[in-house]
């Protein structure tokens, strides 16, 4: 309790110290682009136990980076393929339990705690919450078609593709919707010209958490990088419970601005006139008008504090994932998130991610 506690006192401060970006001098230098681990990492083979070892139920949780009910039916047959692959290691898993976190911040929260397994979360979530959470698989997925640092280029470009390419980082991109406000701001970035803090200043911004990566943390680097103030300087700041929630209201007009990682108009795009009601596409609809630094993809972190869980539970729970997304009906399943298998990963793969953390902190000293 003391924990979950501890870290919800500090994603307040992670609050405050960003609030104190303009009131600093000195110009920060942004986290290096991270250094993704090795493809060909593979797991040291788990020992078989001696015996079955039994477990009665396995509770793994995701954070909300889509609409729970859409990751619930998405993910529902990932259960099966756990308990098959489980079974084939050692251990007999009654049942798996899978949910969706009310926010990022739960799901890390829950690692902390011991209510939870198995967390599939982003890499901010788990640095936040790495003394309860151990990080033991990075998700790869896709390269897209455009990498630029330049919005420009995006909008040129215009629908984004995947790549044949594996890549274990990713960006996030500010996105101007359809409204009045949105489009005045990207006209100004496709013709050339520089947005100022009163332009951005104008508009109603879509966030996540603030442990999220690509929905707060980078672009709050982005904005101070550019313009020495951030996120909690701005008038008009409306968070979101989900990404679906904020392509909904960008859709309808009630934000101008969404931050959100740089594939999420690939998978929203059918919504975007299906459900949400736009009469041109997405890629009409939407422009860039920034891209943050590479960020270091999500992953599959196990709780330090679960009553279940051993060295041996562990390391069969990462040969089993990377299995499950090394099989098509695997990588079916966690198309959901844009991954399209796992690698092992360690602690310090994160260390651009602490290291954005940190600059937030240094900040203020």
């Amino acid at each position: 309790m003391m924990n979950v506690l501890k870290k919800t006192a500090l994603l307040l401060l992670c609050l405050g110290l960003i609030a104190a970006f303009a009131a600093c001098g000195g110009t920060p230098e942004t986290p290096a682009a991270p250094e993704p681990p090795a493809a060909t990492d593979t797991p040291d083979a788990p020992e078989t136990p001696d015996e079955l070892v039994e477990i009665d139920l396995l509770r793994v949780a995701f954070v909300p980076s889509r609409e729970p009910d859409e990751i619930i039916a998405a993910t529902e047959p990932l259960g099966d393929l756990i308990i098959a692959e489980m079974a084939e290691l050692g251990f007999a898993i009654g049942a798996v339990d899978i949910t969706v976190g009310t926010t990022f911040e739960a799901v890390g929260e829950g690692l902390s705690a011991g209510s939870i397994d198995v967390g599939f979360i982003p890499g901010g979530t788990y640095v936040l919450f790495d003394d309860g959470a151990e990080v033991i698989l990075a998700a790869t997925r896709f390269g897209l078609s455009n990498d630029s640092p330049d919005p420009r280029d995006w909008n040129e470009a215009g629908e984004t593709e995947n790549t044949d390419e594996q890549v274990s980082f990713y960006r996030s991109i500010i996105v101007a919707g359809p409204s009045a406000i949105g489009q005045e701001l990207a006209a100004i970035v496709n013709e050339g010209g520089e947005l100022t803090w009163d332009d951005l200043n104008r508009a109603t911004w879509g966030v996540m958490g603030v442990s999220s990566p690509a929905g707060y943390i980078y672009p709050a680097l982005w904005l101070y990088d550019n313009f020495g103030q951030s996120i909690p300087h701005l008038d008009h700041v409306l968070p979101a419970d989900s990404y679906a929630t904020g392509f909904a209201r960008l859709a309808a007009g009630q934000i101008d601005i969404i931050i959100t990682f740089a594939d999420a108009r690939m998978g929203f795009a059918e919504r975007w006139e299906d459900e949400f009601g736009r009469e041109n596409s997405i890629w009409e609809d939407t422009q860039i008008i920034g891209v943050t630094t590479p960020i270091m993809n999500d992953t599959i972190s196990v709780s330090r504090h679960s009553a279940i869980m051993t060295d041996a539970l562990r390391n069969a729970l990462q040969t089993a994932f990377i299995n499950i997304g090394n099989s098509e009906a695997g990588r079916e399943i966690i198309a959901i998130y844009n991954h399209f298998g796992y690698v092992v990963a360690h602690s310090s793969d994160y260390d651009s991610t602490r290291a954005a953390q940190a600059l937030i902190r240094d900040l203020t000293s």
